[in-house]
């Protein structure tokens, strides 16, 4: 069976890596299965609300590759060569294993890095029950296909205008190009309690509210760790709901 995977996006600064970080802590504290966690940003920051430090990116294999092109092991394809180095870059944490994207140092555009990446979670999904995938800012990830296949697509937004503008671009991209998504969800990230009816908007399957959390506002100017966050907070409570749920949907 292929992995449950759960594909992360939205505008910058909205808590795409807190979604991320929580849905992982919880699938992995719900199942006690090892969750593969992929930082798909070049700007990467899910290790730290994971509390883990980053080990070797793909983007630095990148490199690595395109300096030694000339000196792979006989006998072994570049590709062999590839998914062992990736191998060797996952980091370990408590109830997961981390892939990091990272950036390239050298001119050019993402393409090949996107390639690996795809190539490997794709690979990677017999091996694993759950996949959480934390995408960059905004849509570009769509149109390069880094989330190529996902069973959910939250969509994280903050209670700005530019925000929910931005989810339901993303929303209507991924319906337009050939993505294998099973539902599309926004999640409205920090609300307040009294704001939190809106069950239903145009373009997605589903509308979640994330209340505001003291717990996560209080780590969010450093690197904190949010795996720590007590069970009984809100913000976690609703992020569990809507990962239980995209879970039982996805088993029909």
């Amino acid at each position: 069976m292929s992995a449950f995977t759960i594909a992360v996006a939205g505008k910058g600064g909205v808590g795409k890596t807190t979604f991320s970080s929580l849905a992982i802590r919880h699938l992995h504290q719900a199942t006690g299965d090892v969750v593969l966690a992929v930082d798909a940003d070049p700007n990467a920051n899910l290790h730290a609300k994971l509390g883990v430090t980053p080990g070797r990116t793909i983007g630095d294999i990148r490199e690595e590759l395109l300096a030694e092109a000339d000196k792979l092991p006989a006998g072994v394809s570049k590709q062999e060569h590839v998914d062992y180095q990736i191998r060797l870059a996952l980091t370990e944490g408590d109830g997961f294993d981390l892939l990091t994207m990272g950036r390239q140092e050298g001119p050019g555009c993402y393409c090949y890095v996107n390639n690996i990446l795809r190539t490997f979670v794709d690979s990677l999904s017999e091996k694993y029950q759950f996949i959480v995938i934390d995408n960059e800012a905004g849509m570009e990830h769509l149109s390069r296909r880094t989330t190529r296949a996902s069973d959910v697509l939250f969509i994280v937004s903050d209670a700005s205008k530019a925000a929910l503008e931005s989810a339901s671009r993303i929303a209507s991209l991924a319906g337009e190009m050939d993505l294998e998504i099973g539902r599309i969800a926004l999640v409205r990230n920090m609300v307040a309690p009294s704001s939190a009816g809106l069950d239903r908007l145009d373009g997605f399957d589903a509308v979640y509210s994330v209340r505001n959390s003291a717990a996560i506002r209080s780590g969010s100017v450093g690197s904190e760790s949010l795996l720590e966050i007590p069970e009984h907070d809100p913000a976690y409570q609703d992020i569990t709901k809507a990962v239980d749920e995209g879970r039982e949907l996805a088993r029909r």
